[in-house]
């Protein structure tokens, strides 16, 4: 192990928190840049609900809701924006304990990390209105849609970076089979238990826990496990 591994563990608790400290400025200054693109963020972000509805705009209760409404926006965007800082910060926090052989996969993995990202949030976005044209349609001619702004940024939010997040999986197998815990004989193997756990998992964390969602975060994940057998099967091969 490395000097930085050995560090007791007071020294490990003040990296930890100057790695959030980082972390956390990183979201405050994307937030400031959310808050000046708030007007634009919140158009895009509704813009799926308006294509499922038909409707214009949505609907706020209170006199201060538009303001809190706009930092929420403004976090929102702050977490996104920012996601290959904190996400760096996260990695950057584990590496100490890895060996110089596996150091060498830390850009890739950064990298993958960000993009993954990325992609898990562009894809909710993608299949954002197939899930609220079905939800909604249960409520047929009669039932009329009435959503406040902040109950359907809740959902939003969530559905956003429940993908994000789910889509960094693939990563930390990756990692796991870098660092010898685990063969691609063995993630063969554990197809089926794979399968049970992202189907378990994806009903817990999914806004509405609906059929549809649930369909759609878990087949571009077992799809990834799939990928991620074959890049440990031969990108580790040597």
């Amino acid at each position: 192990m490395t000097e930085e591994a050995r560090m007791p563990i007071l020294e490990h608790l003040h990296e930890l928190r100057r790695r959030l400290s980082i972390a956390a400025i990183s979201v405050l200054v994307g937030a400031i840049v959310g808050f000046i693109f708030r007007n634009r963020l919140l158009d895009l972000i509704v813009e799926p609900y308006e294509r499922a509805t038909g409707q214009t705009g949505l609907n706020f209760f209170e006199v201060g809701e538009a303001f809190s409404v706009s930092m929420k926006v403004a976090l929102f965007g702050g977490v996104v924006l920012a996601s290959p800082v904190w996400l760096y910060q996260i990695w950057a926090f584990v590496t100490p304990a890895l060996s110089k052989r596996e150091k060498r996969w830390v850009i890739p993995i950064i990298l993958s990390l960000v993009i993954l990202f990325a992609a898990g949030v562009g894809f909710a976005y993608w299949t954002m209105e197939r899930a609220l044209d079905w939800l909604l349609g249960f409520g047929g001619d009669r039932l009329v849609p009435v959503i406040g702004v902040n109950r359907f940024l809740n959902f939003a939010f969530r559905y956003l970076l429940v993908f994000g997040v789910a889509f960094l999986f693939p990563v930390f197998v990756f990692t796991a089979g870098a660092m010898g815990a685990v063969s691609s004989r063995q993630l063969r193997k554990g197809r089926r238990w794979a399968v049970l756990i992202i189907v378990t998992i994806g009903a817990i964390v999914t806004p509405t826990g609906d059929p549809l969602t649930l369909i759609l975060l878990s087949t571009p994940l077992y799809l990834l496990y799939e990928m991620t057998i074959w890049l440990v099967r031969f990108a580790l091969k040597k």
